[in-house]
């Protein structure tokens, strides 16, 4: 099993030198988000401050962007981390696609899906030489001369991994990405009951075994009170969120959902952790004062389904999450 930091919330201009310290501390992967910046200046600082690390975006929102746009973003990630890239996609909500980035929600999962054939006929295109021609539903790329085709990838295309919760995007991942990549807002039962059966039947619908598909778990830790607590804030910010809901539901905690979003819709953000007790924090967030004790649970948690474990956190203490780390290598 690999382990990967998820580098969260963290100025520009400090993401370098995380990274070079998360490589030094032994992390396979060091992933970036978008949230408050780009992912891809990020990517990029990460790539060239490292050497053996994998690099990748976890996530970058997929439905704002053409499939031109995420590929020639990915090309130059792999070339500049020397093949050590991976495109990580997400789809986001629909109030923040139409809202935020103005951008078109309908039928997200059928654009998802499109836009990773269309990534890997775009990929094979500018690595064999051939002509593109994509033809899909909702894009199509017919023009590529000479003087805009990228000079191909010694290590070969980039992976292209796709964030999911709800079921049919589940499939989705299932049926056409290279690697899956779970929502930390995820229990041991919801992996188990509703995201890996999805994902096999999103194997069998391409014609796929599961070796074809890297499952990443991401995993909230907390290694002080302080982590904790702000990881209240973050399962409280999620299950606020209607797409989330089938979570909680899983739980019995739909009206814990119904309360959190109430109060989101009418400003009360600072009142939402207080209905978070800590037997539901506990469901998501693993505990890590003791790094044995943290990889032994981290271990019942994911073991046997995820090739990959992310940690997530609001600006951790790396060499705390390191130990951590450390242990679960030696389970």
């Amino acid at each position: 099993m690999r382990i990967d930091l998820t580098l969260r919330d963290i100025p520009v201009t400090e993401v370098a030198a995380a990274a070079r310290r998360a490589e030094a501390l032994g992390f396979d992967g060091i992933g970036v988000t978008e949230t408050s910046g780009s992912p891809f200046v990020q990517a990029a600082l990460v790539a060239d401050t490292t050497s053996t690390a994998r690099v990748a975006t976890a996530i970058a929102l997929a439905l704002p962007r053409t499939p031109m746009d995420l590929a020639y973003a990915a090309w130059e990630l792999q070339a500049l981390s020397d093949g050590r890239f991976a495109l990580g996609l997400g789809s986001q909500v629909r109030a923040h696609v139409e809202r935020r980035f103005g951008a078109a929600w309908e039928r997200p999962a059928a654009r998802m899906r499109e836009q990773v054939l269309a990534l890997r006929a775009i990929f094979a295109s500018w690595q064999e030489g051939t002509a593109l021609d994509f033809r899909g539903e909702f894009w199509s790329h017919t023009l590529m001369p000479p003087n805009f085709r990228p000079a191909p990838q010694p290590h070969g295309r980039p992976p292209v991994l796709l964030a999911a919760v709800r079921e049919r995007m589940l499939e989705v991942a299932g049926e056409v990405a290279d690697g899956f990549l779970g929502h930390s807002l995820q229990t041991a039962g919801t992996l188990r009951e509703i995201t890996l059966p999805a994902l096999e039947r999103g194997l069998e619908r391409g014609g796929r075994t599961r070796e074809e598909l890297e499952i990443t778990a991401a995993l909230f830790v907390a290694t002080s009170d302080e982590e904790w607590e702000e990881s209240r804030r973050r399962v409280a910010f999620y299950g606020s969120t209607p797409g989330y809901r089938q979570i909680l539901d899983h739980h019995g905690l739909g009206a814990l959902h119904e309360r959190l979003h109430a109060l989101s819709t009418s400003g009360g953000w600072s009142e939402m952790p207080a209905l978070v007790d800590d037997d539901v924090v506990a469901l998501f967030v693993v505990r890590a004062e003791d790094p044995a004790a943290a990889a032994a649970e981290i271990r019942a948690r994911v073991g046997g389904i995820a090739d990959r474990v992310a940690f997530v956190g609001e600006r951790p203490d790396l060499e705390r999450w390191a130990a951590v780390a450390s242990a679960l290598r030696g389970l």
